[in-house]
């Protein structure tokens, strides 16, 4: 199968000695941004499962093989996103693939492609109001429970991940009802070939929802440790990380548990920053997630933001 994930060797801290599944680098090419843990739900727990953020609209399929079954399901009520969402199961080989947040154009018997498309994108009531449309995907061992919730393997993104230096300042290019995305950090001058994420103070990148969920890692740390530079089998503990100048975290191999901290933007509290994986420099920039009926401020294009994190004896957790 072209492009298609491969397991990867060694073993996984905090998996149970479950093998890696490996996407290469030329699968996640076809996005343009990825993140292993930047969600609030256990599938993404110790980077068992990536959500892809194609183009456009369409849910390009990051697999290949045969269409075992689809599903439909409710989903939370939200004004703003749709009341189902759905599944679709695919044979890809030694494994099966679980697809998630696709309207499926797919069946069972029908046969895939890496790249083709398996349906229009949903805009799921799983989802914060912040995030974009986007393809879930996890894998089981065969012979696994498809429908399960949990279950899937460990995924290690087999790439190399710039990390991006920031000072915490910017200025807004995009806004919404609960976000707003700066213009910072920005790519060295000549660009970056593959992907960046904002990096830590020690210069690792940054994957998932700061702090506002429990937990983040370092994406693109291979099974040789390349890429973010961590290896993702190693279990070592205590290791702090630090942002901003403040301490947000602990980090054992390439998963990182948040600790109790705020994010200020110009000096107010806010929900948090969403960090990713992106391919382009456009999409560098960091982006802010500001919800008003929660009390955070809002901000405009053109505005201009100074970042800080700190400390918080109850900080802002929503799952």
């Amino acid at each position: 199968m072209e492009e298609s994930a491969g397991t990867g060797s060694g073993s996984e801290g905090g998996t149970g000695g479950a093998e890696p599944v490996a996407l290469p680098e030329s699968l996640l090419a076809r996005y343009r941004k990825f993140s292993l843990y930047n969600s609030p739900y256990a599938a993404h727990d110790h980077g068992r499962a990536v959500d892809l953020y194609p183009e456009s609209n369409v849910g390009v399929s990051p697999v290949a093989g045969e269409g075992l079954d689809t599903r439909t399901v409710g989903c939370p009520d939200r004004e703003y996103a749709a009341d189902r969402d759905h599944l679709i199961v695919v044979d890809a080989g030694d494994r099966v693939a679980r697809v998630l947040h696709v309207d499926p154009a797919v069946g069972a018997g029908d046969e895939v492609a890496v790249g083709d498309p398996l349906g229009e994108m949903v805009r799921s009531g799983f989802f914060g109001r912040w995030v974009d449309n986007h393809v879930h995907l996890e894998f089981r061992d065969r012979g696994r429970d498809p429908y399960r919730a949990s279950g899937s393997l460990p995924l290690v993104a087999d790439c190399a991940v710039t990390p991006l230096a920031w000072d915490g300042t910017g200025t807004v290019v995009e806004s919404g009802p609960t976000y707003a995305v700066l213009d910072a950090p920005t790519p060295p001058e000549g660009g970056v070939e593959g992907f960046t994420a904002v990096a830590d103070d020690d210069g690792r990148p940054l994957d998932g929802g700061l702090a506002h969920y429990t937990g983040g890692g370092v994406p693109g740390a291979t099974a040789a440790g390349a890429g973010g530079g961590v290896d993702p089998d190693a279990d070592a503990g205590g290791d702090a990380v630090s942002m901003l100048g403040t301490r947000v975290g602990v980090r054992a191999g390439r998963h990182v548990d948040w600790a109790d901290v705020d994010v200020l933007a110009n000096g107010e509290r806010i929900t948090g920053l969403s960090l990713f994986a992106a391919r382009s420099g456009a999409e560098a920039g960091t982006k802010l997630v500001t919800r008003p009926d929660a009390g955070d401020p809002t901000f405009a294009v053109g505005d201009d933001v100074t970042v800080r994190i700190v400390a918080a004896d109850d900080p802002v957790r929503l799952g």
